[in-house]
C-alpha cells in the first residue's frame, strides 16, 4: 500500500510539473509579440539583424522581410501587411504618403546614407566631358537630392527655391550640357558602366562593390538631413512593440555597429 501510495504522489508530481510547464509555455507564447518589418537588404535587414536577439529577449518576435525597391514597402504597410519598414529617408516617406494619400508617419531616426556620384570612365569630376550622361534616381525626392548634389559639385545651377522636388527642366545653367537621365534607383549602380556618371543612394552602392567614401568622386558631408527612419502607421506609432523597436534602433549597440561596420560610409542620426 505505501509503495502504490508512494507511486501514486510520484505521478501527481510528474504530471503538476507537466501541467505547470505547459501553463509556463502558453504564458510564453501569448506573450510573445511578432514585428513584420519591410527593409531594404542593405544595410537596413543588416541593421535589424543586430537587434533581433534584443528584442527577443522582450519577448518581440521581429520577421524581416527584404524588398528591392522603393514602392513597396510603403503600400504594404499602409494595407497592414506590415507593421513597420524601415528602408527610407525622411523627405521620401514625406512625398510618398502625400501622393499616396496614405497615414503614415515615422517614430525613430536611425542613420544617413550619404549619396554619391560615381564614375568607371573618369578619376576626377574635371575631366568630365561636354555632353555627359549623368545617371539619377527617378523617384521625386531622390531626384531633387541628386540634382542639389550635382549643384553643389558645381555642375549644374538650378532654378531658386525648388529644393528636394528639382527635375531636370529646373536646371538654369549647364555649362557642360550634361544629359540627365532619370532612372529607377536600383539600376543605377548596373548602367554605370554606360554613362559618364551616376548618382547612386548608398544602400545600392554598397552591394555593388562601391564603397562612397573610397569610390565617389563626391559625395554628401555628415550634414545631410536625409535622415532613414523607422516608419509605422500614425494609428500605430504608438504600440508599444513598435517603441521597442525604434527604441532598439536608438540603442548604443546600433551606433556601435554603425561605426564598425561600414566606415563611415553610414553614419548615425541619433
Amino acid at each position: 500500500m505505501e509503495v502504490d501510495f508512494l507511486m501514486g504522489k510520484k505521478h501527481f508530481l510528474v504530471g503538476l510539473l507537466l501541467l505547470l510547464v505547459i501553463m509556463v509555455s502558453q504564458a510564453f507564447a501569448a506573450e510573445t509579440v511578432e514585428l513584420k518589418v519591410g527593409a531594404s537588404p542593405t544595410p537596413h535587414a543588416e541593421i535589424l539583424e543586430v537587434v533581433k536577439p534584443m528584442l527577443a529577449a522582450e519577448g518581440i518576435q521581429l520577421r524581416i522581410i527584404e524588398f528591392q525597391d522603393y514602392v513597396q514597402p510603403n503600400l504594404a504597410l499602409a494595407e497592414g501587411e506590415l507593421d513597420a519598414n524601415f528602408f527610407q529617408h525622411i523627405p521620401y516617406l514625406e512625398q510618398f504618403a502625400k501622393d499616396h494619400r496614405l497615414d503614415l508617419t515615422y517614430i525613430a531616426k536611425v542613420h544617413i546614407e550619404p549619396m554619391g556620384v560615381y564614375s568607371k570612365k573618369i578619376t576626377k569630376l574635371e575631366q568630365l566631358r561636354n555632353r555627359a550622361v549623368v545617371a539619377v534616381p527617378n523617384d521625386p525626392t531622390n531626384c531633387g537630392r541628386a540634382l542639389m548634389l550635382l549643384q553643389q559639385a558645381n555642375l549644374i545651377e538650378l532654378k531658386a527655391g525648388v529644393g528636394l522636388l528639382a527635375t531636370e527642366f529646373d536646371i538654369v545653367k549647364n555649362p557642360k550640357n550634361i544629359q540627365v537621365r532619370a532612372l529607377e534607383a536600383a539600376q543605377l549602380p548596373r548602367v554605370l558602366p554606360e554613362v559618364d556618371l551616376a548618382v547612386i543612394n548608398t544602400n545600392y552602392a554598397l552591394p555593388a562593390g562601391l564603397v562612397p567614401t573610397r569610390d565617389a568622386l563626391f559625395i554628401e558631408g555628415a550634414e545631410s538631413p536625409y535622415a532613414n527612419v523607422l516608419a509605422v502607421r500614425t494609428a500605430d506609432r504608438n504600440n508599444q512593440a513598435l517603441q521597442k523597436l525604434a527604441q532598439a534602433l536608438n540603442s548604443p549597440e546600433v551606433k556601435a555597429y554603425l561605426l564598425e561596420n561600414y566606415s563611415g560610409d553610414i553614419v548615425p542620426a541619433f
